[in-house]
């Protein structure tokens, strides 16, 4: 038989990979890490605050922190004024644009791709945040669809809208519908847009005819873009459905810098955040991220997405609690933070390469059973590394210091040989139970090596 020529062979695996997307190179194949404007700047950062921070993070790209994330309201002419009052920009064919004042780049139709292309000669990668769904105005207006035969009025569900965001109409689940998404996808792609967060859309309510169909259209536009579903929690009965469509989605709501908010239901603090990675722990793998959400660190202003502005209200060992309780249940990393206000405590977990290392290399990660004493109280995590290093970390969850000797955990039975304090950067006696002094919602963590 003659030898198939090249043509022949590129079709064949293209349609291999159509066939079995596995086979491709795996989106985030580690969880994700990087900065979201949101928690520092809410619906108002700009293109000179988007560059500058993108330039503090070029600095940092070495321990692994690459994305640059434009939260909600890029495309507001009046990002202060109050709901209702909002000014929208948006192209001919009813796709939000960047308000071309805030972001001057984006004048004569060029939209993000300028600012993304700044971002990647940094070597870092650019992301923005998007409502599920097509504008109301454009739906009252029926502009056309791109490259469809179908108007916006064909493609919108007007009884549906975000409960806590009406600026949108939901999608249908119908050909207009996904042409529509199809057409903000293909913008999106050639601005270069690497990472795409979409709201309203993983839980209150969870979407997920709108997830399958944008990830549908991304698959479509031919570039990789990460798709992040928020807010949580979502629920484990999604958890299929969620892991095939996306590469990250929120377990919990909004996290704000606080250790617990009793009697609110927003936001959440941090001591939700054990019960929820537990949870969720045995869905984390390559391609596959549960999401505990942003690390709300450092100056949290001029204007936080929650809240006055603030430095961060965590402790600096409430901090390193949350740092480990991602890096250990492999959550990604995104700060929250200004990052050109950076103080050097903040830096300094930035660039703490060890507990990096934790949730970029670990191939599996779990909560401990038969945590000693109340649950309430204490938790355990465990770890495992490449080339047979496991982790234990230990967390005081009560509201006063702890001291105790805890015997070394079944699952590390005959793995001690060196043991690390890492946070204390100091070797441990590895015979014997193992003693913990910490402080109120402290922790600590320990490297173990064969």
């Amino acid at each position: 038989m003659p030898k198939p020529n090249i043509l022949t062979r590129t079709l064949t695996a293209l349609l291999i990979l159509a066939v079995h997307p596995g086979t491709a190179a795996t989106l985030a194949p580690t969880p994700p890490m990087g900065w979201n404007s949101w928690d520092a700047y809410g619906f108002t950062i700009d293109e000179p605050q988007v560059r500058a921070s993108a330039e503090v993070l070029a600095g940092l790209k070495i321990y692994g922190w690459n994305y640059v994330v434009i939260d909600e309201g890029w495309y507001l002419a009046n990002p202060e004024a109050r709901a209702g009052e909002f000014r929208f920009s948006w192209d001919p064919n009813g796709r939000l644009t960047p308000d071309a004042v805030r972001y001057p780049s984006a004048q004569n139709a060029a939209g993000f791709k300028p600012l993304a292309d700044k971002i990647h000669q940094m070597g870092l990668k650019f992301g923005i945040h998007i409502l599920r769904g097509i504008p109301r105005g454009v739906v009252q207006d029926n502009l056309p669809v791109a490259d469809s035969r179908f108007h916006a009025a064909d493609a919108a569900d007007i009884t549906d809208t975000c409960p806590w965001n009406a600026d949108n109409y939901g999608v249908r689940d119908t050909p207009a519908g996904q042409a529509y998404y199809d057409s903000v996808l293909r913008l999106y792609a050639n601005w270069g847009v690497d990472f795409l967060k979409v709201d309203c859309i993983a839980d209150h309510p969870y979407k997920g005819a709108e997830i399958r169909m944008i990830a549908q259209s991304i698959r479509k536009s031919g570039r990789a873009i990460v798709l992040s579903l928020s807010p949580g929690p979502t629920n484990l009965s999604h958890a299929t459905e969620v892991a095939e469509y996306s590469q990250m989605w929120r377990i919990a709501d909004d996290i704000w810098d606080g250790w617990d908010f009793p009697g609110q239901r927003f936001p959440n603090g941090l001591l939700s955040a054990f019960d929820n990675l537990a949870k969720w722990a045995k869905f984390a793998k390559p391609g596959n991220w549960p999401d505990a959400d942003m690390l709300p660190w450092g100056s949290l202003e001029p204007h936080p997405g929650w809240g006055r502005p603030r430095q961060s209200r965590l402790t600096p060992d409430e901090q390193r609690t949350q740092f480990t309780l991602w890096a250990m249940a492999r959550s990604p990393l995104i700060l929250g933070g200004n990052l050109t206000r950076l103080d050097d405590f903040t830096r300094s977990l930035l660039a703490n390469q060890d507990v990096i290392a934790i949730n970029q290399r670990a191939t599996a990660s779990e909560e401990i059973a038969g945590s000693p004493g109340d649950a309430a109280k204490m938790r355990l995590w465990s770890a495992t590394a490449p080339g047979g290093v496991r982790y234990l970390a230990v967390f005081n969850l009560q509201d006063v210091p702890v001291r105790q000797a805890i015997p070394w955990p079944a699952a590390l039975s005959g793995t001690r040989r060196k043991v690390f304090d890492i946070w204390s950067r100091k070797s441990v006696d590895a015979a014997g139970d193992l003693l913990v002094d910490l402080p109120p919602h402290g922790c600590a963590l320990f490297r173990i090596e064969r």
